[in-house]
């Protein structure tokens, strides 16, 4: 077994230890776990605000994405104690998951450190609110694409469901999932509750699928969704995770989930090419310098 080969280090105003920065994550780009808490390190001043109060499940890659990963919702027992906690109630009513909440930068490198290449989050935060899970902060729409079809079918879809969201008054934004798909959120005012926004997508996606048979479905069997893009409507659900705007994603590279704007979904559209909507770390950071928080409020 290879020595373990750790750093003390000061993040922010904590201190903790990094290791086996020269171990190699992504094989086939030869990224590795120092440049993945690098990148970490820098996106987090766009990343924080839309991870921040929420309830992390952590998607651990300790040996590399070719290797075994595992999903971990309990903070680990070896967490500082200046890691954010809160304890979620389960649906059973017995005892609740104790989650890690990331806050701050320190957090941040902490779970990264750990192997901990995706980050997936609720749509609800956690605030001052004594009850949970709290309730819906946006409605989303997880576009996935079915056999023979790309991410420009997603974007050809992405585009009606923007369309209708603005016929009732809804602000919409767009990112890629950093994987094969698109996922357009919509921000909700009021008193919004579970209920009203899983019926209001699930109805969405079935007139959709009306309208447009031959490209839209919202039915999950894998046998419909041939040729189609499924708008999987049932992420909106308290119990669900999406995976977080600006988290990589662990694919041969190190693709990310990249905020994008509605002109990028048409130019993609008309290009045909899904490539003009991929992403990687350096594209990230580099598309952030110049354009800034593409999914700010």
């Amino acid at each position: 077994m290879a020595a373990r080969n750790e750093t003390r280090v000061t993040v922010g105003d904590r201190e903790l230890t990094v290791s086996n920065l020269n171990k190699v994550l992504f094989p086939e780009s030869a990224f590795t776990k120092g440049q993945l808490i690098d990148y970490y390190a820098k996106v987090a001043p766009m990343m924080l605000p839309h991870v921040t109060d929420r309830p992390l499940t952590m998607k651990r890659y300790p040996d590399g994405v070719e290797k075994k990963y595992f999903y971990e919702k309990h903070v680990p027992s070896h967490a500082p104690d200046w890691v954010h906690t809160v304890e979620v109630p389960t649906r059973e009513g017995g005892a609740g998951v104790e989650y890690e909440v990331v806050c701050d930068l320190p957090s941040l490198v902490w779970a990264a450190n750990l192997g901990t290449i995706e980050f997936h989050v609720p749509l609800w935060h956690v605030g001052r609110r004594r009850r949970l899970p709290a309730p819906p902060d946006f409605m989303v729409f997880d576009l996935d694409p079915g056999e023979g079809t790309t991410l420009v079918e997603c974007c050809q879809v992405a585009l009606l469901i923007d369309e209708n969201l603005q016929q009732q008054g809804l602000t919409s934004r767009v990112k890629t999932s950093g994987s094969k798909g698109l996922q357009v959120y919509a921000s909700l005012g009021g008193k919004p509750s579970w209920d009203s926004s899983r019926r209001g997508a699930h109805d969405m996606a079935i007139a959709l699928e009306k309208e447009h048979p031959a490209l839209v479905t919202s039915n999950m069997r894998k046998a419909l969704r041939r040729d189609k893009i499924l708008i999987d409507w049932s992420q909106n659900h308290p119990a669900k995770t999406t995976i977080a705007v600006y988290s990589v994603r662990a694919r041969p590279q190190p693709s990310v989930s990249t905020p994008v704007t509605w002109k990028e979904v048409q130019r993609c559209v008309k290009s045909s090419d899904p490539s003009t909507l991929e992403f990687t770390t350096t594209d990230v950071l580099a598309r952030i310098e110049k354009q800034g928080d593409l999914f700010s409020a």
